[in-house]
């Protein structure tokens, strides 16, 4: 089935996480999404090793559904090349600070010049105003800044997850962006730029903790893995596991009472709101604690799911490629990539659309795969690619 995005060209200079996978997610959806990298590869190409060819696991999720061009843009040569690519294309996605985008004539002033109409996707660290704005960073800055570190492990500890969801929420809102301003060119004819910031997404996220702290100043420490506004909610060890329990409402309260044999907590004080077993959550996690080491995990999660109360096990990696739900639900496309040792489990875009579903059409490309292709569509022929070859343009 053709995308709902067929008929659309993405350049995607972006690097890592917020860029790429903003450019994934256009691709899934029927996008022609071109990947332009450095000629010796990018350095995201070779996070977390586990191909021959030193191809990184997050490069092969990242990048599925695109084309692969090598390039030097800041050669005379390269630059004809870029505004070459430019004057074809709908879409620049590039997550590389302003001095970058200006040297490689990538901003946003430089492409409206060859294609008026072009949209630029980008995303910057700390945004593009402000004492931090000219700073770089990674997903975690983004995490530090946003409370969020301050609020996870110990309270003399603290934590970053490690996974990188503000990397992921920027590229989720960039991507959410890009449509818009798609849908908004359709009707005006008009390009716009979209950006996104790794600290605006981060501060999104915890937001709700933000506004409490403003309003009502809780200054609330970290509590390890129990929650602070609802009671159970907390990790627990069975006799062979962990499982993660959320309990919020009243209703789901009064079933887990009923279950602990503790009824008459649903008349005590300490435990009349969610906020109340917030504040007395030792307590609850204790006596769900002693419920939980006295079964397996398989008994527990029995339990609970018969009794509608949110759980479930904490699942190494492997546990959860092998997870039944998992493997149901067909979350992961098998993609062979030349080198691997076994095909690469890719997550597709989790969502599904009815009429018009995406989805992942092949692997991600060898570095500068369709180089040649892409040049040639754009007017070059074999000689003139082989002396921008010889000259270390591509």
């Amino acid at each position: 089935m053709t995308g709902v995005l067929s008929g659309i060209r993405v350049l995607d200079f972006g690097r890592y996480i917020a860029g790429p996978y903003c450019a994934a997610l256009l691709a899934e959806h029927g996008a022609e999404v071109i990947r332009i990298e450095k000629r010796d590869g990018s350095e995201d190409r070779f996070v977390a090793p586990v191909g021959a060819d030193g191809v990184g696991a997050l490069f092969l999720q990242m990048n599925r559904n695109k084309r692969s061009m090598t390039l030097d843009p800041m050669m005379p040569e390269g630059q004809e090349i870029v505004r070459r690519l430019v004057s074809t294309a709908d879409v620049v996605v590039a997550n590389l600070p302003a001095t970058t985008l200006q040297a490689m004539r990538l901003d946003y002033d430089s492409l409206t010049l060859v294609k008026p109409d072009i949209i630029l996707t980008t995303s910057t660290a700390y945004g593009t105003s402000g004492p931090y704005a000219e700073r770089v960073g990674f997903d975690g800055v983004g995490q530090a800044m946003s409370g969020a570190v301050y609020m996870t492990g110990e309270p003399d500890r603290p934590y970053r997850a490690w996974v990188a969801w503000v990397d992921f929420g920027t590229a989720l809102h960039c991507a959410f962006g890009t449509l818009a301003a798609l849908m908004a060119r359709r009707a005006t004819g008009q390009g716009q730029k979209v950006e996104g910031a790794l600290l605006a997404t981060a501060v999104t996220f915890t937001n709700a903790m933000l506004i409490e702290q403003a309003v009502i100043e809780a200054n609330r420490v970290p509590t390890g893995n129990r929650g602070q506004t609802a009671a159970p909610l907390d990790l627990y060890r069975a006799r062979d596991g962990w499982i993660i329990c959320q309990v919020v409402g009243a209703p789901l309260f009064r079933r887990w009472a009923r279950l602990m044999g503790e009824p008459h907590w649903l008349a005590d004080p300490r435990f009349k709101d969610d906020l109340a077993r917030g504040e007395n959550g030792a307590v609850i996690s204790e006596r769900m604690q002693r419920w939980c080491g006295e079964r397996s995990t398989a008994e527990v999660l029995d339990i609970l799911g018969r009794e509608k109360i949110p759980a479930a096990k904490v699942l190494t990696p492997q546990e959860v490629l092998d997870d039944p739900q998992v493997r149901a639900m067909g979350f992961f496309e098998p993609l062979d990539y030349p080198g691997l040792g076994h095909a690469a489990p890719v997550a597709k875009a989790p969502v599904w659309l009815s009429a018009t579903p995406g989805g992942i059409r092949h692997r991600a490309p060898l570095l500068g795969e369709h180089t040649d292709a892409i040049l040639a569509e754009l007017g070059y022929d074999a000689g003139a690619i082989a002396a921008l070859r010889r000259k270390a343009v591509i």
